[in-house]
């Protein structure tokens, strides 16, 4: 009986050592969907520990973007067929999403019975910069761009992170200035602590005094505990200070002695405390402007300003629309399980001569409203909202500026049905539309006109 117990850890043991040579991660499951076994490549694609995974659900460990409903794995064991390199992502151990391709297959005992399950998973992350490498794209965090302005901010981004040094970022209201904070504090090396944002704009002087600082007991009516603030709870991490245009000249004096001396003294107390944390602030607003005026203290700015960061305004940067279009296309498809194929042509014409006051968050507000009414297929134009269609509102009848919209989406539809058509060859295009090239040139630049790479002369020629 010893030896055959001696023969089985032998085997188990060959078996371990053969799954740890080989380069993609492998986990087995048993019938209740529980790890059994995770190689070496699988400790490093997740950052988890063998240990740390062994007997756990599978779900727990991967979080991945099938597993809710439409587990890979599940599927290869109810219908009998594995399944071969579909793409996916799992959230390693510290919460960055990693693009994997998986296959499965079925694991039998000696009788045929199905026992569990097997699945390889390969890490595609070079791949997917290599890809967006192609593209033109490039992505940090939830921000995601193909435009050279932006391009210089995120270049900045792995410089910037590693140092405590205060960041101001200006941009105006919807480009993204949260998303960019917390870019860098998931850059730094402040990611594992608290990341707490604060909007200084929306709560009266006292509300924020006690927001940031918190309070101790008895500082004032109602007050019956200590609370802590959010320089406590971000101890460690990073306080992101929005709005910070809008505090009044009071509080400016108490941030200052913040960010000067690093300590604070909760409402109503009289002990100390040191504050480790990063700040991060941002505006809408002209500091410079403030100043001048004497709205804003001229040492509070100099500051916050160690390093400024500029997001400009989408109608700046329309080449990202289309890209930002499918990032949110494809974030709606995996929070709400549909299967939209994106938008028509039609509709990114009206997309692309959109001005845009409410920058990405106002796109962002489109594609979530279309998703709404549209149950499949692709975003069209009856999905999208009056003011881009320039269709009458029960409130309001079309103005010159929604005519002016739909006459920039027709000329816009007009040329990219011409490049579509020729190959995206811009001469022919040109021709075909009875412009001179300068011109359909000129048309695409300021209609904000996506091209790809390849121009297509050598196509046609």
């Amino acid at each position: 009986m010893n030896k055959v117990l001696a023969n089985k850890r032998r085997l188990q043991a060959g078996a371990e050592s053969i799954l740890d040579s080989i380069s993609d991660g492998v986990f087995t499951v048993d019938d209740d969907w529980c790890i059994t076994s995770f190689n070496r490549a699988a400790e490093t694609i997740t950052g988890l520990r063998r240990r740390e995974a062994i007997g756990k659900p599978c779900s727990d460990v991967f979080r991945a973007s099938m597993c809710e409903a439409d587990c890979a794995l599940r599927h290869t064991v109810k219908t009998g067929k594995p399944i071969v390199n579909k793409s996916a992502f799992i959230v390693n151990a510290d919460g960055r999403r990693i693009p994997i391709s998986v296959s499965t297959a079925i694991l039998r005992d000696e009788r045929g019975r199905i026992v569990g399950g097997a699945e390889t998973f390969r890490d595609l992350s070079l791949v997917e910069e290599l890809r967006k490498e192609l593209e033109g794209r490039f992505q940090i965090g939830d921000l995601v761009s193909r435009s050279t302005a932006l391009r210089r901010v995120f270049d900045l981004l792995p410089q910037i992170a590693p140092s405590d040094a205060t960041v101001l970022i200006h941009g105006e209201t919807g480009t993204g200035k949260e998303l960019l904070a917390r870019a860098i504090h998931n850059l730094s090396p402040r990611k594992s602590k608290a990341f707490v944002p604060v909007n200084c704009g929306a709560l009266p002087d006292t509300l924020l005094e006690s927001e940031l600082f918190g309070y101790v007991k008895g500082a004032f009516t109602g007050a019956g505990n200590d609370k802590p603030g959010r320089f406590a709870l971000a101890e460690g991490g990073t306080v992101f200070l929005d709005e910070i245009g809008d505090i009044s000249p009071a509080m400016q004096i108490r941030l200052l002695r913040v960010l000067q001396e690093r300590t604070y003294e909760p409402l109503g107390g009289t002990q100390t405390r040191h504050a480790d944390v990063r700040v991060i602030a941002a505006t809408h607003r002209d500091l410079a402007a403030l100043i001048r005026k004497g709205a804003f203290r001229e040492d509070l700015f100099y500051r916050l300003n160690v390093v400024k960061l500029d997001l400009p305004p989408l109608r700046k940067r329309k080449e990202d629309i289309p890209l930002l279009v499918e990032h949110f296309v494809a974030r709606f498809n995996r929070r709400q399980g549909k299967s939209i194929a994106g938008v028509t042509s039609d509709v990114l014409a009206l997309l692309m001569a959109h001005d845009y006051p409410g920058n990405v968050r106002e796109l962002e507000n489109i594609i979530e409203r279309a998703f709404v009414l549209c149950t499949g297929g692709k975003i069209e134009r009856t999905h999208m909202p009056p003011e881009l269609t320039g269709q009458p509102t029960a409130a309001a009848a079309p103005t010159g500026d929604s005519i002016a919209a739909q006459t920039r989406a027709a000329e816009a539809q007009a040329i990219r049905t011409a490049l579509e058509r020729h190959g995206f060859n811009r001469l022919a295009a040109a021709h075909a539309l009875g412009l001179h090239k300068s011109t359909l040139f000129r048309k695409i630049k300021a209609l904000g006109i996506a091209l790809p790479a390849q121009d297509g002369r050598t196509a046609l020629s």
